[in-house]
């Protein structure tokens, strides 16, 4: 970490870089300023005081000088160094909530709007109320292994909810807030899941498809989705928002998606599923009661009665396109390929899309003995 003789002429001229970095004062040991992407200064206290780390901002370079900041500085690291905790107490410590506002402000555009909402949702509901009024600086690791033991009971909440407040505590660095690679998320354990491995066997699929057809008549846009969602692979939100312009040349062009936009292949069944739909309106799927699309609760109703008739309670939406993987795996398709089809990023992720029945394990398992055995 570079050091200088800090004077309010070099901080002055101390440039912004892509991320944010510090400069030490060679004169106060202890003492610096960090430089934020935006141009924005800080000057910081950086000691150890009963084996503890203690880092503190002193104040903004635009609102104090730095022979003020290097006098409040000698007095908070006297302070501490005492021992004296109330002396030590910088006044511009900053809130949790004050930091995690801003970082939500900040940083919105690097999630999607729906995953904006949820993140959120579990910062309000079970973030805030461990974290909220304390300095953001003195939040350590232990903190955060308690908030995460404290929702034992409901693990993937508390799984979901980590990598939310990982974000803060980041983006806390790169603002200033806190020192670099301070992250006190660093190194927590998700609890461990029970996988579910649920997709449609070959008599399940007939099933769905004879009660399907019983109501089509009645529900012949809810139909339509599920049968897409099957011989797609797509999510419920990518194919009840779909556009008559997103379908050309046999494929789907999804304008956005949970990766990003993404071209959908589609299958002759899947194409004779939408050659068969009217044209009536901007949206494969219009809304009978808006002007804009079918809503997935209206899908969700329909698939929890259709499932029910066809004895299939316990599968939800989304497993069709666990069933969808699962089916290309049998037919002898890559988890690259299938990756592609699903438009996953990593093949970690298609993974847990894939699933294989006992039949195909047992059968594996005999195919490989029989050459051991040969050999």
């Amino acid at each position: 970490m570079a050091t200088l003789r800090l004077n309010q002429r070099r901080v002055d001229a101390l440039k912004p870089r892509k991320s944010a970095y510090d400069i030490r004062d060679r004169s106060l040991k202890g003492f610096g300023v960090r430089v934020l992407p935006s141009g924005a200064r800080r000057y910081f206290i950086h000691s150890q005081h009963d084996g503890q780390r203690v880092w503190k901002i002193v104040g903004d370079a635009g609102s104090i000088g730095t022979d003020e900041a290097r006098s409040r500085a000698r007095t908070l690291l006297a302070a501490i160094r005492k021992g004296d905790d109330d002396a030590a107490a910088a006044p511009t410590d900053t809130p949790f909530e004050t930091v995690a506002d801003e970082v939500f402000r900040r940083y919105a555009r690097n999630w999607k709007p729906s995953t904006l909402k949820v993140n959120r949702g579990y910062y309000r509901n079970h973030i805030l109320p461990w974290f909220a009024g304390r300095p953001i600086s003195e939040i350590a690791a232990h903190d955060v292994q308690l908030w995460f033991a404290s929702l034992h009971q409901t693990p993937v909440t508390a799984d979901r909810s980590a990598p939310v407040l990982s974000v803060i505590m980041r983006q806390a660095e790169v603002y200033g807030y806190r020192p670099e690679g301070s992250n006190p998320c660093a190194g927590i354990k998700r609890y461990r899941r029970k996988g579910r491995e649920r997709f449609l066997s070959a008599a399940e699929m007939r099933r769905l498809g004879q009660v399907l057809a019983r109501h089509e008549a009645d529900h012949p846009q809810a139909v339509a989705v599920i049968r897409l969602l099957l011989l797609t692979g797509c999510r419920v939100g990518e194919i009840v928002t779909l556009k008559w312009r997103d379908y050309r040349e046999g494929k789907l062009f999804l304008r956005d998606s949970k990766t990003g936009p993404r071209t959908v292949w589609l299958s002759s069944p899947a194409r004779a599923i939408l050659d068969g739909l009217p044209r009536a309106a901007a949206w494969v799927f219009p809304s009978p009661l808006t002007r804009g699309c079918l809503h997935a609760v209206t899908v969700g109703r329909s698939w929890h009665r259709v499932r029910a008739e066809a004895d299939l309670c316990d599968v939800r939406l989304h497993d069709l396109r666990h069933t969808y993987a699962s089916t290309a795996l049998a037919q002898g398709e890559t988890v690259l390929t299938i990756g592609r089809l699903l438009g996953h990023r990593s093949p970690a992720t298609t993974l847990k899309y894939t699933h294989m029945s006992d039949a195909q394990v047992r059968e594996a398992s005999d195919a490989v003995g029989a050459v051991l055995v040969e050999g």
